[in-house]
């Protein structure tokens, strides 16, 4: 398998991730490939016409993109062991659907203050997309934390990748300050092997 990669996006970090605890890594060649929504830059259009990271191509043919597609057919290489079945199959893709619309905010955030130019940026536009990861945290230091004390599923693992993207652009907004209990949650599943080897540069 082929992952065209960028080592600073999170959703190939959720990626690569869970190819760290199942055991694929030595089973995809990285390639790297970035692109913004205003130049897809070196992503394989032909594999994705909608110029992101990360894609997946696969020895059987057909490319896979979207970090949740992408996920689902390692997870299902790997023997189905971080999409949990019964009831917490439903809180473990509603946690995976957080943590990517966290992401999608914050990056909706970094496009906004370094893609447009100064005289076009809405400070109305980054205040209501930090309201819904603001939001989503509250909601996760409220409700979240017995699930995440629970066994390895795939939405601890995205939920891992988002809040480690809000340290990584985002630390100035201080989410940790309205969530402890979350935040020492993420300092512990930081420490995790797959976490540790996929930190992003910088």
């Amino acid at each position: 398998m082929t992952l065209y990669h960028s080592a600073t996006s999170p959703y190939v970090r959720k990626v690569m991730v869970l190819a760290h605890e199942a055991g694929l890594v030595d089973r995809i060649a990285l390639v790297p490939a970035s692109g913004t929504p205003l130049d897809p830059g070196s992503v394989p259009l032909e594999a994705n016409p909608l110029g992101k990271v990360p894609v997946l191509t696969r020895p059987e043919g057909g490319a896979l993109y979207d970090s949740r597609v992408i996920c689902a057919y390692l997870d299902a290489l790997a023997g189905d062991r971080f999409y949990p079945q019964g009831a917490r199959r439903w809180d473990c893709l509603t946690l995976e659907a957080t943590a990517d619309g966290m992401l999608d905010a914050a990056l909706s955030i970094m496009y906004e203050t370094r893609l447009r130019a100064e005289p076009m940026r809405s400070d109305a536009i980054v205040a209501g997309q930090w309201s819904k990861i603001a939001r989503s945290v509250t909601l996760l230091e409220d409700r979240w934390l017995a699930y995440l004390a629970g066994p390895l599923c795939m939405g601890q693992m995205a939920l891992g990748c988002a809040l480690g993207y809000l340290d990584f652009r985002l630390a100035d907004r201080g989410w940790r300050k309205h969530a402890p209990t979350l935040s020492r949650w993420q300092d512990e599943f930081s420490a995790r092997d797959s976490m540790a080897m996929t930190t992003p540069p910088g």
